[in-house]
């Protein structure tokens, strides 16, 4: 099994990049594969809502140029995904935030390429902003699908200058907590399949309230 680990923070080894090393070491010595992807520091443009991939149903984002494609395509083999970012206005980095909007509609509109995948959010941070941002990424876990596992406070850890995150040790623990159940429910997700049936995917309706 492996999970994939984007890191969406311009610091390629800062707080965020800290936060994810504890989670996948709690995967690592489970015997499952790793990989951290730096995001944060790369160009990424913004969705501009043309509905191409909803059309083209290719599994691919119309824009060229960026990354978004091939990560897309790493996330439909991996096995479990995890979200990281530090925390901008309270709000995760806008470069983490260009590439999950068109990522996971890309995902969404080809059959629900990342449904009952097994997706956690971590978020770094100095002082506060911290829930606003960790809310935001389970955002695209939760309207995905996904499996989320849990830690024993909600996946957050303090530091200001790069490393400092690792002298939090509440957020250590918690990022730790988190990679042992992440584990352990991507192991019962592996267990469970070809014996327990999975709900079927149901088509999306959507509503408009403007007549």
């Amino acid at each position: 099994m492996k999970a994939l680990a984007f890191n969406g923070s311009p610091n390629r080894e800062g707080n965020t990049y800290h936060a994810l090393k504890i989670v996948t070491a709690e995967l690592e010595k489970e015997g499952m594969e790793t990989e951290i992807v730096q995001v944060g520091d790369k160009t990424i443009s913004g969705c501009i809502a043309c509905g191409q991939c909803i059309k083209n149903k290719n599994e691919q984002c119309v824009l060229s140029g960026d990354d978004v494609n091939a990560w897309l395509q790493m996330m439909k083999q991996a096995d479990g995904i995890i979200l990281g970012s530090p925390v901008h206005y309270s709000a995760i980095a806008g470069t983490m935030k260009a590439f999950l909007d068109r990522a996971f509609f890309v995902a969404g509109v080809n059959n629900g390429m990342l449904r009952h995948k097994v997706g956690a959010s971590v978020v770094a941070v100095r002082r506060s902003g911290g829930l606003p941002a960790f809310d935001q990424l389970n955002n695209f876990l939760c309207y995905s699908e996904m499996l989320l596992p849990t830690s024993n406070y909600w996946n957050v850890i303090h530091g200001m200058r790069p490393g400092e995150a690792v002298q939090d040790e509440e957020g250590v623990q918690i990022m730790r907590v988190l990679g042992k159940n992440m584990a352990w429910l991507m192991k019962l997700v592996a267990h469970g399949c070809g014996k327990v049936v999975p709900p079927e995917m149901e088509k999306k309706r959507l509503t408009n309230f403007i007549r």
